[in-house]
């Protein structure tokens, strides 16, 4: 059973936005004008968490004992929260987690929530296991049971007893600074009725889009049968099946913003260039906003440029990911183009501050392929500070305000400071047909 569920405010298909195109002899060149069309694909096959973890005792085996303590660092945007779950070792199948989706990293205004979170985590019965008394004592894995998932407030099914989980696991939330967190896990169970080693753990946050988590109910789904080797931590503490669970579903998620076309001829490329700061002619509104309008109207009025397209998809504007099969957005456009022409195209990578893909490309360049996508790279404008892709206080498109940045203009690494991005190819294809 997979327990992700994809619900958006977003539709996932799209209607392209098509404009009608004539063909001359399937690519332009050869001295005379001639007509093409121009499309421009998002192909990511977007997973729904922004990151993804694991956490253990320092021992061996990694059990969290009682007075230990487990870290884990993770980056949040406003809304998404972080989920995780580790075994109540002396139990048969009893697990701590916090309700879903998770504890949120900022409070409605977009304050980071810091201190102590106790309060949030909770103990869950994984209901495979008949509950014997918990201890030192109980025998495992015990006898097999088929109940869902269920909340374990001061008693279990079989009438045994338990404290509150905040009495047993201190969880204490620290703010490192541009969007960053460390929760720390404390085992404070020692010397009580319910002493008990942690296991090792896994966690998660989700991607947040148009004001949804993408996985809401990332590791258990309450009232529901445990699933995706959720079983494996609460009966044994063995975190490797839903870590590798988890590890499917993490990755990128991320639209691309209306894309900016431009046709010039005998000048510089009009956008940018590499090493270059920012002109202050609309490209930071399109590497920070996902809005290229400013650009547009100022690159319209310049010599050099023979035509400027703004092409947004139909119904949402920009074009979304692949979500769950379906294909990602599309736009289209008739372009017109003579000998010694060239094409600059840019479009806002959106889940990031300030980073947008970027290409240009000859006459004799497009004569020999049509398909453009290995000429596109992924810049950084410098204009604002970066934070982890699609997890980011301060990143425009998840509700946030860029923070100021002057430096050049750059190649984003791969991998870069925050995680490891698909090929280029494999988030965004351009075709001229």
């Amino acid at each position: 059973m997979n327990l992700f569920s994809r619900k958006y405010l977003w539709p996932a298909a799209f209607l392209p936005l098509v404009f009608a195109a004539c063909k001359k002899d399937g690519h332009p060149g050869g001295g005379a004008a001639q007509i093409g069309t121009l499309t421009v694909e998002n192909v990511l096959h977007s997973q729904p968490l922004v990151e993804s973890g694991t956490f253990q005792g320092t021992g061996s085996p990694a059990l969290i004992l009682p007075g230990q303590t487990a870290t884990i660092i993770f980056s949040a945007a406003k809304g998404e929260a972080l989920s995780f779950a580790t075994m109540y070792g002396w139990s048969n199948d009893l697990f701590f987690a916090p309700a879903n989706p998770g504890i949120m990293a900022y409070d409605a205004d977009g304050n980071p929530i810091e201190g102590d979170v106790s309060d949030q985590v909770k103990l869950w019965d994984n209901g495979t296991r008949i509950n014997q008394k918990p201890g030192a004592a109980v025998t495992h894995p015990g006898t097999a049971d088929s109940k869902n998932i269920t909340a374990v407030d001061g008693q279990d099914a079989q009438g045994n007893t338990y404290l509150p989980a905040s009495q047993l696991v201190k969880a204490t939330m620290k703010y490192n600074g541009n969007s960053s967190f460390t929760l720390t896990l404390q085992n404070i169970s020692g010397g009580t009725a319910n002493e008990t080693p942690l296991s090792p753990g896994v966690w998660s946050v989700s991607y947040i889009a148009g004001g949804q988590l993408l996985a809401p109910n990332p590791l258990y789904i309450k009232d529901q049968p445990t699933a995706n080797g959720l079983t494996k931590i609460a009966e044994a503490g063995d975190n490797s099946q839903l870590w590798a669970y988890v590890q499917g579903i993490t990755g990128i998620f991320t639209p691309l913003s209306p894309v900016l076309v431009v046709v010039y001829n005998g000048i510089d490329n009009p956008i940018f260039k590499l090493g270059e700061n920012d002109r202050g002619q609309g490209l930071k509104d399109l590497a920070q906003r996902g809005v290229p309008d400013t650009l547009a109207n100022y690159l319209k009025g310049l010599r050099g440029v023979k035509a400027v397209y703004n092409l947004a998809a139909a119904n949402t504007r920009v074009l979304l990911p692949m979500i769950n099969g379906q294909p990602g957005g599309k736009v289209s456009q008739s372009i017109k183009l003579e000998s010694g022409d060239k094409l600059a195209i840019a479009t806002m990578y959106g889940f990031s501050n300030d980073w947008f893909f970027a290409t240009s490309v000859s006459v004799t360049d497009l004569m020999k392929n049509s398909d453009l996508s290995s000429t596109v790279q992924l810049y950084n404008d410098g204009t604002a500070i970066d934070q982890f892709p699609g997890a980011g206080l301060t990143q425009f498109n998840l509700a946030g305000t860029p923070l100021v940045e002057n430096a050049p203009i750059s190649l984003v690494p791969n991998p870069n400071t925050f995680t490891t991005l698909p090929s280029v190819s494999n988030i965004i294809k351009i075709t001229l047909q």
